[in-house]
């Protein structure tokens, strides 16, 4: 006879409740670098695959951008890292949007995965401004376009506080349908 489920002794406590696990950082940083290497560049991995501009370069740079970034989620990291907040909200009419850029001008110029001259951030249905995107700004001196995450950056562009700029979005913390590098998001609305 199979024997029965011992009955809960009452002095015994209850097993508290268990809230419910978030995602790790890193773990979410490793699958979307992953998912988007994959995306970005199909085919068979292969041993030059780890140069720049490879799968496995991209795939480096994008957990570096997300592991440096993630906690600017919290939008006080950011402001108590250099970046300055601002009210004035991106957005081109009939494509989308770009959000509320934090910059940090101490950053203009850099092509370190870990060190964007912005990020961004846009309003979500609570009323709050959620992290959506990174971006890097380099000043267009008549030089050829940057080159980070595999492709050249956007531009030269005319930038009202910088001048002529390259720039590189990356949208790591909100889908963006226009693809990862885009520099609009249909899916970003300015109030």
């Amino acid at each position: 006879m199979p024997a029965l489920p011992r009955p809960a002794d009452p002095a015994e406590p209850a097993e508290p409740a268990r809230r419910p696990r978030r995602a790790r950082p890193a773990t979410a940083a490793l699958g979307l670098a992953a998912l988007a290497a994959t995306v970005l560049v199909a085919g068979p991995a292969r041993a030059e695959d780890t140069g720049p501009g490879s799968r496995g370069s991209v795939t480096r740079e994008l957990a570096a951008a997300y592991a440096a970034t993630a906690r600017y989620a919290d939008e006080r990291q950011a402001v108590a890292a250099g970046y300055v907040r601002t009210d004035d909200c991106v957005a081109m009419p009939g494509t989308g949007g770009m959000g509320y850029h934090y910059t940090n001008a101490a950053d203009l110029g850099s092509t370190d995965p870990a060190r964007p001259t912005n990020v961004i951030y846009a309003t979500g249905a609570d009323g709050r401004r959620h992290l959506v995107a990174v971006e890097w700004i380099v000043r267009s001196t008549g030089q050829p376009a940057p080159v980070m995450f595999g492709r050249p950056f956007d531009g030269p562009f005319p930038h009202a506080r910088f001048g002529r700029v390259y720039d590189r979005h990356v949208w790591l913390y909100e889908r963006n349908p226009a693809g990862l590098f885009a520099r609009y998001n249909p899916r970003v609305t300015c109030p």
